[in-house]
């Protein structure tokens, strides 16, 4: 059990740490729509995890899913829901909104906890109790400061805590879920195309030699974290993975002020420092159970 989780950290590890560049990354096809961008994100990831199983020789384990409609439909869900957090994701980097997008991450832990309570019946003690209330006080002080719901924090927040839920109950290896997340996506991504060829807009022709390259790119990054992240979920509980979710946010805020110079205003300033707080008090009653298990 240690080795499963220990091996679980090291892969939630290195999938937030992937996430924690994208925003530097895919600033890049910031002269492309965002949709656009999506569309191929999930093609070329299709492409690249499909020659990851024949190189494996893997075809099987993906036959193996077929004759489960639930688990179909389920790893159908998961990819609705994580195409919806790339598309608001890339809208707010569209928007030079990164800094929303990075509160959205650090909310994420947060509502996993409340999903655990709600959905997998975890009990939460009173350190848990705080943390979680504190988030919804910096959601309300956004709304009372600022005169609206931070929607983009929320939806990336809600739509990246549900796909971990939904991922963790398809007991599929991180690599055939993937490829077959991505395959759900498609029929969406090539409607989309066809709309936009009728309006005169191609989305997946046109590009010149530098762009097509970053699309590709974008399609294995998409790829990598993303197994890493299933095979994380697979060895560790909701709680955990969620802790881990730090390095994504903090990475993202970075970028966001002293990188890419987005203004910081006080009510957010506040904001971020509920959450921070929350964070700690969750990982301090996160840190008492893990020595109570290893005692």
């Amino acid at each position: 059990m240690k080795d499963r989780a220990l091996a679980g950290v090291a892969y939630g590890l290195a999938a937030y740490g992937m996430w924690g560049f994208f925003p530097i990354f895919f600033r890049q096809l910031g002269h492309l729509r965002p949709m656009d961008v999506l569309c191929h994100r999930a093609a070329w990831c299709c492409v690249f995890v499909a020659l990851l199983i024949t190189a494996g020789r893997r075809w099987h384990k993906v036959q193996a899913v077929l004759p489960r409609p639930r688990q179909l439909l389920l790893l159908a869900t998961a990819a609705w829901l994580v195409g919806s957090n790339w598309l608001i994701f890339l809208y707010a980097l569209d928007q030079r909104q990164v800094i929303a997008s990075s509160l959205g991450y650090f909310v994420t832990p947060l509502f996993n906890i409340a999903l655990g309570m709600l959905v997998l019946k975890e009990r939460l003690n009173g350190k848990e109790w705080a943390a979680v209330a504190l988030a919804v006080v910096a959601v309300a002080i956004e709304l009372v400061t600022l005169g609206s719901l931070p929607w983009i924090s929320l939806a990336l927040a809600i739509t990246f805590g549900l796909y971990g839920l939904v991922r963790k109950q398809v007991p599929v290896d991180a690599v055939s879920g993937l490829w077959l997340e991505t395959l759900a996506m498609l029929p969406v991504a090539l409607l989309y195309a066809v709309w936009q060829a009728q309006a005169g807009h191609a989305v997946f022709s046109g590009h010149d030699t530098p762009t097509v390259l970053l699309l590709v790119v974008a399609g294995i990054l998409t790829a990598l974290p993303l197994m890493a992240f299933a095979a994380a979920t697979q060895r560790l509980n909701l709680a955990t993975v969620g802790m881990l979710m730090y390095i994504n946010p903090t990475m993202q805020f970075v970028t966001a002020v002293w990188i890419f110079g987005e203004a910081l205003q006080p009510a957010r300033v506040l904001t971020f420092g509920l959450i921070w707080v929350g964070l700690a008090i969750y990982s301090w009653a996160a840190w008492e159970k893990y020595r109570r298990n290893v005692e």
